[in-house]
């Protein structure tokens, strides 16, 4: 009988294991320890002329660019079991141009610098803390944030899609850019 030959990978790859299952089993864990949060999605649709290049909900990415009159997403968040009055939720994002005139290519860099640079300068960053409506007795399905002219939002956590007749948020997506905003009250 041939002696068996010893492996030194074998105990370090069962070792890795055994962490990466206790890892994981722990992460579960915490979110049922941390308040019994509820994980949902995290979904944008903008109503306005710019592009959404990024968002963002209490910190956790909305991981898509969404243009001009549509819809995206598909970033998580855990949301707490039960609703609060007074429960907020803080929106970070970047509005862009939508569709920029005018690329030069990369052959000749000065000129696609300049014109990246006068890109980025369109480029607003924004921060909003909004009310999330009352989600009490409801199914919870994740936050959706509508992005509305004049750097407005609104969220919900309704399970329907938009244009559902019971979905809560009833504004068209294609809303006209009114010629001037309201004095803006609060962070942007």
């Amino acid at each position: 009988m041939k002696p068996r030959s010893w492996n030194s990978t074998r105990p370090r790859k069962r070792a890795c294991r055994r962490a990466r299952g206790l890892a994981l089993m722990l992460a579960g864990l915490s979110c049922v320890i941390a308040g019994g949060g509820v994980q949902a999605r995290i979904m944008g649709i903008n109503h306005t002329h710019w592009a959404i290049n990024h968002f963002s909900v209490d910190g956790h990415s909305g991981l898509d660019v969404i243009g001009p009159w549509q819809g995206g997403g598909g970033g998580h968040i855990s949301l707490p079991a039960q609703w609060v009055p007074g429960m907020t939720v803080r929106v970070g994002w970047e509005r862009g141009i939508a569709y920029p005139d005018g690329f030069p290519g990369f052959h000749n860099s000065e000129a696609y610098d300049e014109w990246a640079s006068k890109i980025r300068a369109q480029s607003r960053q924004r921060s909003r803390s909004v009310s999330v409506p009352d989600y009490s007795n409801q199914k919870t399905c994740g936050v959706t944030v509508h992005f509305l002219p004049c750097d407005e939002i609104q969220v919900t956590t309704s399970c329907y899609g938009f244009g559902h007749p019971d979905y809560p948020i009833k504004t068209p997506l294609n809303l006209p850019e009114p010629q001037s905003c309201p004095a803006q009250g609060g962070e942007l």
